[in-house]
């Protein structure tokens, strides 16, 4: 008898100690979007067009995700540009390229909508779009059309 009390206690501890670890887990995983309101804005990209949110991922990296919506195409700012590139200030005040809204000329469909995703190692502590002639260069450009406050 008394081992069977043991067995039921062990499973017990056992199921506590897995629930805490999965509350635990949750909580860490839980995801951090940044709002509208702490983002700054340009007359490229209006007001409530833009939308990030960014989470960590399994692997403790941070996965960034941005929606826009009514963006110009980059060809037609003036001066024109060949790519908008989304850039991240990460909390060691480094400034990363993470690449190139694909499409920027072709994705303005019937919703003029466009989405961005990139994962990383680094934590962000800001994030901006750019308008540049280059999608590989390293350091950012003036024409900056879009930025979150830092987070």
């Amino acid at each position: 008898m008394k081992s069977i009390k043991l067995d039921t206690l062990t499973k017990n501890i056992f199921s506590g100690l897995l629930a805490i670890a999965m509350i635990t887990g949750s909580i860490s995983c839980a995801k951090k979007t940044v709002a509208a309101k702490e983002t700054t804005f340009t007359p490229a990209m209006p007001e409530e067009k833009g939308q990030l949110e960014v989470k960590r991922d399994a692997n403790s990296n941070y996965v960034i995700q941005i929606n826009i919506s009514d963006l110009d195409p980059v060809k037609t700012m003036r001066p024109s540009k060949e790519a908008y590139v989304v850039w991240m200030v990460t909390d060691t005040k480094a400034t990363k390229n993470l690449g190139q809204i694909e499409g920027a000329n072709a994705w303005l469909s019937k919703k003029n909508k466009a989405s961005f995703e990139a994962v990383t190692e680094f934590k962000p502590t800001k994030i901006f779009i750019t308008a540049e002639n280059d999608a590989t260069i390293q350091k950012p450009g003036t024409q900056v059309v879009w930025a979150t406050k830092s987070f």
